[in-house]
């Protein structure tokens, strides 16, 4: 019997070795923010979710994966036409059962028609890696669902979506992430980091449901050129993950022997556009 023990005593050491030596999941994982539809009502409810999932370590997919165990170091806000900006982060709350399930959501109450957009950023230790992570997304509020602005006709549901926010690293649109959103219809972006184009890097396109081949997939990934742009083109309506890391091992401090950025940008791509007709 003592020897039983004393095997499952060094049992027991080793496999607590082994989970010491396992990578925090969430420093590799992504956050990003999604609703359920890209156009809605004034006055209506839009459910805004802020979730976590696997792309950033390698699993070349658009999957859930644990779910952020706090908001220390978070923020999320609607950004409204004309530059009104609201903080949701209170207003998030935890739709998991248990620690590691689901995701956090808030409602928003849509008030005022144009384009909106639902700017996030996460910036936490994670062991010795600094994770500086942003995400965005777009929904346009209408006055009426069978009655979408025409694009060139509406400076509420154009403005400002493809200028920059600010974030360390992030994707800017060059083409409206609403009007004229469609299966055939090239999506264009840029990738910035501090500002500046980020030349010859890596910017995913990721449809829900769809695994990308190791390493490079050229049937969803773009290499960025001098300015920084790429293009893609969805065969299919589908939500789209849209998604870039930068590594800086040089960048060091207090808790932390290098810093790891992300941006993600997440499209509902219709199957049929109808915004123009």
């Amino acid at each position: 019997m003592n020897s039983m023990n004393s095997r499952s005593q060094i049992l027991g050491v080793l496999i607590s070795l082994g989970t010491m030596a396992i990578p925090c999941t969430t420093a590799a994982h992504d956050t990003w923010v999604q609703t359920a539809t890209h156009t809605v009502c004034a006055d209506d409810v839009v459910h805004i979710d802020l979730c976590l999932g696997n792309h950033g370590n390698d699993h070349r997919d658009f999957k859930f994966a644990s779910k952020l165990d706090s908001l220390e170091g978070a923020a999320i806000d609607v950004l409204l036409p004309r530059g009104v900006r609201t903080d949701l982060l209170p207003d998030l709350v935890d739709l998991g059962y248990a620690p590691k399930e689901g995701f956090w959501s808030a409602r928003f109450i849509a008030s005022q028609q144009g384009l909106h957009c639902v700017a996030h950023t996460l910036d936490k230790l994670h062991r010795t890696t600094r994770g500086i992570k942003s995400a965005k997304t777009y929904f346009l509020v209408v006055d009426s669902l069978g009655k979408t602005p025409p694009l060139a006709k509406n400076s509420a549901a154009t403005e400002d979506f493809s200028k920059p926010l600010g974030h360390p690293l992030e994707i800017v649109l060059e083409t409206h992430p609403v009007l004229g959103m469609s299966p055939g219809k090239e999506i264009a972006v840029r990738l910035f980091f501090r500002g500046q184009p980020l030349a010859d890097q890596k910017v995913s396109f990721i449809p829900r449901g769809a695994s990308l081949a190791v390493d490079f997939d050229p049937d969803f990934e773009r290499k960025t050129d001098p300015e920084g742009r790429c293009r893609w083109t969805p065969k299919e309506g589908n939500f789209v993950l849209v998604v870039a890391h930068h590594s800086r091992p040089e960048e060091t401090g207090e808790g932390y022997d290098k810093t790891s950025y992300s941006a993600a940008l997440v499209l509902n791509v219709p199957q049929r556009c109808t915004c123009c007709e």
